[in-house]
């Protein structure tokens, strides 16, 4: 097919990659299917035999377009492919695409409504009527929303805006380079395309990816997958990920489990529950799992659960259709057993039927209908002898490629789930053989987004891993293991670059551990550490290995570093110190005294780590409250933000969601009409979201918002294109409002009454409302005690209770909050 040189353009950049030890993924999109690209290495793992991966899915002599073999590589080192690439064919045979950002249907609403100098609140309200969905246009919204077509046909102003937007959108608004497209040329690409100087002074070419192709120019894509970068980091060359065991009971168990935090495209709360009810046993039902669990085909997985869990009782149309549905249980699940039913049942060559299953999930009707009307009768013409003659009925037929064509829509290329599948394999190995290991690797990677840090911490204490400060004696640049636990990576320290982490690490190979903060300081003076960084260590408890509280060398740091640098100039001027006569035992002695002031509240340490490291290390303010959390909210707030190589939040615009935090921010404003409104910041143990809270809502609940105070708030989701989500306030309940109930459990009566006046003098030290239960385990028997013994259910409380009664006897129970939102 003349593909050859294509294959080894392909083949030489990826052995240049695994040569020099850059991560490359095991193959992506229908190229999995190709035997030759596995047979040169350019997908590993996936044998598309075993498999049962379709070549012509990838080409065949039928296709109008150029075969396409998109690459993963390390995020971190892609771009040194790229460089390879640019100086083998020469700089100006090879240039990245650019990519036009087109004025979407909410966009160029916002946009024209500035333009027209219309209130920020109108045009608002106009662009939020255009639901969130992805590709709509305005045309469609009013078609789907009657609000947004009465504001059309009612409101001359909105009429105005919305023509003047429909005459705009769809056009481009601003140029960017594209992610991973990249063209090379077998002569210099300005030749063939015009090039234009992209803003951060990368060429790119000024046609798009379309436009070229069409051309006939080479198009590459070097894509940049974090999780090849976590894999790489977590195994440190101590074994081949390649080699692992791919039938590892243990690691299916887990996956089962719904334990998939971090793990590959299984780790968001949809697919845990539905591993949960799927059981996966072996990698078949990973990629079967991947294709499903999306949009269209959701509504497939009762289904192919219910064929997993009770095979005898999956029926076929017909028996030609088993073979082909078999290892997805009577399911069509990918594009592959679409294009092998009408190759099977009706004798189409594999190459037409990529047509046929191009035409379904593209909807052309009209296509469709010659192509129903070949694949029961036949035509002679094209080759195609139609399921009527190869012995199956007219009705079965006609209800096969209705049902065909139903899902195809939806179907899934079951070689890109394929390679991804053993991504998530390996993933998911990694966290159950080294979980420490792939932790560390896994926050490495999100450094920059502390949503993800807190939400890996979490996990990791669940786990039972416990995450360490950072520490200038034992910390690396990343997150490290360390005796079966984490250590915090320095570089995750705000206002500390990579310049001062090596310098520290390197002085620390070269003169060993740091004794003191003195003998820090003395030692990287007149480089990159000043005393910024030196109180942001502090604040982050990276010099806790050192002698003294935070709080001493907080008071002591400035004091110190004047004086070491003072001892510097000294030196240079050719004075000498005390130093320079004392032994090293008597250098100690002229260590400078830290000052008496003990060291700060749990309150102001949280704090100090908060600003300086984006999350909590040495506890939470939330930490006590984690249970009422979970049984009251609807969302967290990492649910609002956007993640590297996602589009959009995992909440929806216009849901009502509750969340729960502590309040870390207010800022109250003044409307046009003179009522007060507050935005909010609100942190729960996942990081931080605004919240909106408009005059009507704020003057009720007013007295609820105060900084730090802990509260749940009900609301409506707002998401706006490249804006964070917010939610809007309609609602607000204290933690303290929660109604909580104290059962204390002895086992027979007489134990009971033996207790009782012990129990009440401890009650009566904590008055409050809460009401108090006795639970008699012998007799199943329970006594609500009176009024005058309710009590307040606090720490203090129940750790009297514990010691004297025992933790396992002693319980509290939380009533939901729903009906404080509605009273």
């Amino acid at each position: 097919m003349g593909f050859v040189d294509y294959f080894l353009i392909v083949w030489d950049f990826i052995k240049y990659a695994k040569d020099h030890g850059i991560p490359v993924g095991p193959g992506r999109g229908s190229a999995a299917g190709s035997l030759v690209a596995y047979s040169l290495n350019i997908t590993d793992l996936i044998d598309p035999i075993k498999y049962n991966l379709l070549f012509e899915r990838f080409l065949n002599p039928e296709r109008v377009t150029m075969p396409d073999i998109d690459i993963d590589f390390c995020y971190e080192r892609r771009q040194e492919v790229i460089d390879y690439v640019t100086r083998k064919y020469g700089a100006d045979h090879v240039v990245q695409i650019v990519t036009f950002g087109t004025m979407s249907a909410r966009m160029v609403i916002r946009d024209v409504g500035r333009v027209l100098d219309l209130p920020y609140a109108y045009v608002d309200s106009v662009a939020k009527a255009i639901p969130m969905e992805l590709g709509i246009t305005i045309a469609k919204a009013m078609k789907m929303n009657p609000e947004l077509r009465t504001m059309y046909e009612t409101d001359d102003s909105a009429k105005k805006l919305i023509d003047m937007a429909m005459r705009l959108e769809g056009l481009p608004r601003h140029t960017s380079v594209h992610a991973a497209g990249v063209v090379i040329s077998p002569k210099p690409v300005d030749e063939f395309v015009p090039l234009s100087r992209a803003s951060d002074g990368n060429i790119t070419t000024q046609y798009t990816m379309v436009t070229l192709e069409e051309l006939g120019l080479l198009k590459m894509d070097f894509l940049g997958l974090r999780t090849l970068t976590v894999i790489q980091n977590a195994i440190h060359g101590a074994f081949d990920v390649h080699d692992i065991d791919y039938n590892d009971k243990e690691v299916f168990d887990m996956i089962s489990s719904g334990h998939t935090e971090g793990v590959f495209q299984l780790e968001s709360a949809g697919m845990k529950n539905f591993m949960k009810e799927l059981k996966p046993h072996s990698m078949e039902d990973i990629i079967a799992g991947i294709s499903l669990y999306r949009p269209g085909p959701m509504d497939f997985i009762p289904k192919y659960i219910e064929g997993k869990n009770n095979q005898d009782n999956i029926q076929y149309d017909c028996k030609e259709l088993e073979p082909i549905l078999a290892p997805t249980y009577g399911c069509i699940v990918y594009q592959e057993q679409v294009m092998q039913i009408v190759r099977d049942l009706a004798g189409y060559s594999y190459g037409r039927s990529d047509q046929v299953r191009r035409a379904m999930s593209k909807k052309k009707a009209d296509v469709m209908e010659k192509e129903k009307n070949y694949f029961i009768y036949g035509n002679e013409e094209i080759g195609v002898e139609g399921c009527i003659k190869r012995g199956i009925p007219e009705e079965v037929a006609i209800k096969i490629f209705d049902d065909m064509t139903d899902f195809a829509k939806y179907a899934f290329n079951k070689s890109h789930a394929a390679a991804y599948a053993v991504v998530s394999y390996q993933t998911a190995y990694l966290k159950c053989h080294y979980p420490v290991d792939f932790m560390a690797a896994l926050m490495t990677s999100f450094m920059e987004h502390t949503g993800k840090i807190t939400e890996y911490i979490m996990n990791c204490r669940k786990m039972g891993i416990e995450i360490l400060p950072p520490d200038i004696n034992e910390g690396e640049y990343r997150f490290t293991p360390y005796e079966g636990n984490i250590r915090y990576g320095l570089a995750a320290i705000k206002g500390v670059g990579r310049p001062v982490i090596d310098e520290i690490v390197a002085e620390r190979e070269l003169g060993g551990r740091y004794r003191s903060l003195k003998d820090f300081c003395m030692r990287l003076s007149g480089k990159s550490v000043n005393k910024r960084t030196v109180e942001s260590f502090i604040k982050s408890g990276a010099l806790d290995s050192l002698p003294g509280t935070r709080k001493q060398k907080m008071y002591s740091y400035i004091s110190i570093m004047d004086g070491v640098n003072q001892e510097k100039k000294g030196t240079l001027s050719g004075q000498m110190s005390l130093f320079d006569f004392a032994s090293p035992e008597e250098q100690k002695e002229l260590e400078v005294k830290m000052p008496d002031v003990g060291e700060y509240e749990k309150e102001e340490i949280l704090g100090f780590e908060k600003e300086v490291l984006g999350v909590y290390i040495s506890g939470h303010p939330l930490e006590e409250y984690v249970t009422t959390l979970e049984k009251n909210i609807t969302r967290t707030t990492a649910d609002f933000e956007v993640i590297d190589g996602e589009t959009e939040p995992k909440v929806k615009d216009q849901e009502r969601a509750v969340i729960g935090g502590m309040i870390t921010g207010r800022t109250v404003k003044a409307t046009r009409t003179n009522n007060m409104m507050a935005f909010l910041t609100v942190e729960d143990l996942y990081g931080t979201v605004e919240v909106i809270v408009f005059p009507r809502d704020y003057e009720k609940y007013r007295t609820l918002l105060e900084e730090d105070a802990k509260v749940f708030i009900q609301g409506r989701v707002t998401v706006e294109e490249d804006k964070p989500a917010k939610l809007i306030c309609s609602g607000v309940v204290p933690f303290d409002a929660v109604e909580k109930e104290l059962w204390i459990q002895f086992l027979t009566r007489a134990d009971y009454e033996e207790a009782e006046q012990t129990l009440f003098a401890i009650l009566g030290n904590y008055d409050g409302i809460e009401n108090v239960y006795i639970y008699l385990s012998k007799d199943r028997a329970r006594k609500l005690l009176p009024k005058s013994r309710c009590t307040k259910v606090c720490k203090e409380l129940l750790s009297e209770l514990y010691t004297k009664f025992g933790e396992d006897n002693v319980k509290v129970t939380e009533k939901s909050i729903e009906k404080k939102f509605r009273a």
